[in-house]
C-alpha cells in the first residue's frame, strides 16, 4: 500500500498493530512538536523508539535526562531512543522538532539505548556501479545484528538527487515501512510496489507487505530522505534483502 497520510492535531499516523496498515505489525505515527510542547510515552506491551528527524528535544527516562538535536535530516545523522515494554518515556521540545514513534509487541525487557549518530552504522551502497545512477547512503541505527532482543529494525536511507535505491530490485518476507521527506515541498520521486508504481511526495508513506519488490528513484535536484522501519517475524527475522533473480546479472557488471 502507498498512502499520502495528512497531520492531525499534529500526528500522522502510518500504521497500527490492530487498525491502519495491520499487516506491518507496528504501531508508527510522525509527531510535529512545537517548542515547549511535552509528550509522554508509556508502551505496557511494546517495545518503542523515539526517531529525531529534525529539531531538538530532551528525553526524561530512567532517571535519566538526555538532550539530542538535529540541525536537518541531510546535514547531520539520526539519534534514537530505544526502550522495552513499560518504560515511560518524557520527550519535550527544545525547538521544533518532528519525531517517529515506532512501536511492536515484545515481551523481552532489556536495556534502554540512545542512540546517538556516532553509535549508527552508515555505507555508502552501489558507488561505482551502473554509472552511479544508484549511489545513496545508508544509516542503520539498530537491526538483528545489534540489537538481537528487538522485534524492529530502524534506519535511514538518503538518496541522492536522481538516483535509483532498494535497488536491484528486492524483496523479504518481513513486513517494512518506508516514510519519505524532501527539503523542498515540490520535491518528488516513485515508489514501485511489485509492477505498480506510486508517485512519491514530502511525507508519503509506503507500506511493503512480505514478498513484494519495492525499488524506489528520487527525481534530478531533489534528494530524498527515507526512514525505514522493518518488522521481524516470530522465528524470522529479518538480517540481509532477497535479489529479484532476474536483475542479479547485474551485480556482476
Amino acid at each position: 500500500m502507498f498512502f499520502y497520510p495528512e497531520f492531525v492535531d499534529g500526528k500522522k499516523v502510518l500504521s497500527e498493530i490492530n487498525g491502519l496498515n495491520k499487516e506491518m505489525m507496528m504501531d508508527i505515527a510522525v509527531y510535529k512538536m512545537k517548542k515547549g510542547d511535552v509528550k509522554e510515552v508509556l508502551t505496557p506491551e511494546y517495545e518503542t523508539a523515539v526517531l529525531l528527524v529534525e529539531g531538538a528535544i530532551t528525553f526524561d527516562y530512567e532517571g535519566k535526562t538526555e538532550k539530542v538535536s538535529r540541525k536537518g535530516m541531510f546535514k547531520e545523522g539520526p539519534s534514537c531512543l530505544h526502550v522495552s515494554k513499560n518504560i515511560p518515556i518524557k520527550i519535550t521540545a527544545d525547538a521544533d522538532s518532528e519525531i517517529i514513534i515506532q512501536s511492536t509487541e515484545n515481551e523481552n525487557a532489556f536495556p534502554s539505548k540512545l542512540y546517538r549518530p556516532e553509535d549508527c552504522d552508515s555505507f555508502v551502497s552501489c558507488e561505482g556501479k551502473w554509472e552511479n545512477t544508484a549511489v545513496r547512503d545508508v544509516v542503520t541505527v539498530f537491526d538483528y545484528n545489534n540489537a538481537p532482543y528487538s522485534n524492529m529494525v530502524l534506519g535511514e536511507v538518503y538518496a541522492r538527487q536522481g538516483r535509483w535505491w532498494s535497488y536491484i530490485p528486492h524483496w523479504h518476507p518481513q513486513p517494512e515501512v518506508y516514510y519519505y521527506k524532501f527539503e523542498r515541498p515540490e520535491g518528488f520521486g516513485a515508489c514501485f510496489i511489485g509492477e505498480t508504481a506510486y508517485t512519491v511526495k514530502d511525507g508519503s508513506c509506503g507500506c511493503f507487505e512480505g514478498g513484494n519488490n519495492h525499488p524506489q528513484v528520487t527525481a534530478p535536484g531533489y534528494p530524498m530522505y527515507n526512514v525505514w522501519m522493518i518488522r521481524h517475524l516470530p522465528g524470522d527475522p529479518w538480517t540481509d534483502r532477497i535479489d529479484d533473480e532476474r536483475y542479479k546479472w547485474l551485480l556482476d557488471e
